[in-house]
């Protein structure tokens, strides 16, 4: 299972990938949070700095520490302009650098499916957030199907490829979610879905946007340059073209917002 798991290291290959979808439903995350400003951040699993920017350039925050385990992304990260205010240092989500109380917001993009006890990572978001203070997460649902690779993993599936997935694929389905931010203890839990769609130039360009941004070389190493392109084939059929040679589908997340009981 090891050998195919999700992994993003490559903050610039993250970046024309997942980045991409990151802020097209974290600008509509935001939207919902609607947070005031001079607000203290902890973005935690900040990868490449991708939403993270987006804190910086909407919410006008006091304060924000980017958290993420992979040096690689974080390199990545401290080369954006949300550097200007925003720092970032390599951590555990489930186990933050930080003490109790030290934040008003903490958020987690796109991250709790990856942590292998999302309960002991959601707890340490509310340990870090001072009473009152938000707790908030959006992730893809991999198990319903609204993860954006979810058309190269489905023809993957039918193939016989097993495509990577994260420790805790599960971890962001709406109802689990609830459970999580209820057992630890935050108040005022809502969940909602987050509907994103994305357009590439062409098949070409989504191929190599969302094969090559990832780490998916575990599932194709054993496998023919015949049968790598009868998945192509397969997932070009999937994902017609319009007149142009557009190509445009969606993704799902779903999201969870609480608040740190007073």
């Amino acid at each position: 299972m090891a050998d195919r798991q999700i992994r993003f290291d490559d903050g610039a290959a993250y970046e024309g990938m997942m980045g991409v979808w990151s802020r097209h439903a974290g600008n509509l995350f935001l939207d919902r949070l609607a947070p005031r400003p001079g607000l203290r951040w902890i973005d935690v699993g900040c990868g490449n700095g991708a939403f993270t920017e987006l804190i910086v350039d909407r919410c006008a925050p006091a304060e924000v520490q980017g958290v993420d385990p992979s040096e690689g992304q974080l390199k990545f990260a401290r080369t954006r302009p949300a550097s200007r205010l925003a720092q970032f240092r390599q951590g555990d989500g489930m186990a933050l650098p930080f003490p109790d109380d030290r934040f008003d917001a903490a958020t987690m993009a796109l991250v709790i499916f990856f942590l292998t006890d999302p309960a002991k990572g959601v707890a340490e978001l509310a340990r870090v957030v001072c009473p009152g203070g938000l707790v908030a997460t959006y992730a893809w649902d991999m198990i319903g199907g609204g993860f954006p690779l979810e058309p190269i993993q489905a023809e993957m599936r039918a193939l016989g490829m097993k495509p990577p997935l994260p420790p805790s694929p599960g971890a962001s389905r709406l109802d689990t979610l609830r459970a999580l931010w209820t057992g630890a203890g935050l108040e005022d839990v809502e969940t909602w879905e987050i509907q994103v769609q994305r357009s590439f130039a062409d098949f070409d360009d989504l191929w190599t946007t969302s094969v090559m941004g990832m780490n998916v070389s575990g599932a194709f190493a054993a496998k023919a340059p015949a049968e790598i392109e009868q998945l192509k084939t397969r997932v070009r059929a999937r994902l017609p073209a319009d007149a142009a040679g557009r190509i445009t589908y969606g993704a799902r997340a779903n999201a969870a917002l609480g608040r740190v009981p007073k």
